[in-house]
């Protein structure tokens, strides 16, 4: 199972006012461990960051002069998550940024590439209604530290998401190997060869004191008793 963490840092809020992707990040989990592959690239947006995005991340535009534009990064970031599912925190933000950078080279859109997008904000959201559920406060949840996050940055925020990822769901994989064992275990029971009934016969005296019952009954029901007569040989 091949997942890809991913996060991008942007201009601003929202990709139909021409907001640009100035970051993207994404690392690589298989069978829930880190390879320590990881895609990380700045890029040019040829446009102004504005001022409260800039307080988020950090990124100015000086920084992002010499850096490549997406198109040149494009064709590497989509053979990266190539048939991977995708783990994005707040996932309809970045899938948006990204669709519309996509668009714009007139390549196909992000589902073409990647085999869906897991949302952990709508999952912890589920899990823990009327709590916050950012980042950061998933991080003081689950024991995840995140001391080096003084400022947004898609690298590191991919790093501590994949630990906030893996404790989102570690009930489910508990749940399901709990599941498992106990069908491995009624498996092996039916297989056991069980004992062989052991039959007790009744003695004389135990067969005496049967037949004195049933007379005592028949004569407090005056003669009505189903254990008498035919109705005991059943």
């Amino acid at each position: 199972m091949r997942q890809i963490i991913l996060d991008t840092e942007t201009t601003g809020l929202d990709p139909n006012q021409g907001h640009r992707i100035i970051e993207v990040a994404a690392v690589e989990m298989v069978n829930r461990r880190l390879t320590g592959t990881h895609l990380h690239r700045y890029v040019n947006p040829d446009r102004d960051i504005d001022a409260g995005a800039m307080q988020v991340h950090g990124i100015t535009p000086e920084f992002l002069q010499d850096k490549p534009r997406f198109a040149d990064v494009a064709q590497e970031f989509v053979d990266f998550i190539q048939g991977a599912e995708l783990i994005i925190h707040n996932a309809p933000f970045d899938v948006g940024f990204l669709n519309m950078e996509l668009r714009l080279l007139d390549m196909a859109p992000l589902p073409t590439w990647c085999d869906g997008v897991t949302d952990t904000l709508a999952m912890a959201k589920s899990l823990h209604p009327g709590q916050r559920n950012n980042l950061d406060a998933l991080c003081k949840r689950y024991g995840v530290d995140n001391a080096a996050r003084t400022l947004h940055g898609a690298l590191l925020d991919c790093e501590l998401l994949a630990a906030v990822y893996l404790a989102l769901t570690r009930g489910q994989e508990s749940l399901s190997i709990g599941l498992e064992t106990r069908s491995a275990e009624a498996s092996q029971a039916a297989a056991r060869t069980r004992p062989r009934p052991v039959l007790l016969q009744a003695s004389a005296g135990d067969l005496a004191a049967h037949a004195s019952l049933l007379e005592a009954i028949a004569k407090e029901s005056k003669g009505v008793c189903l254990w008498g007569g035919e109705q005991e040989a059943i």
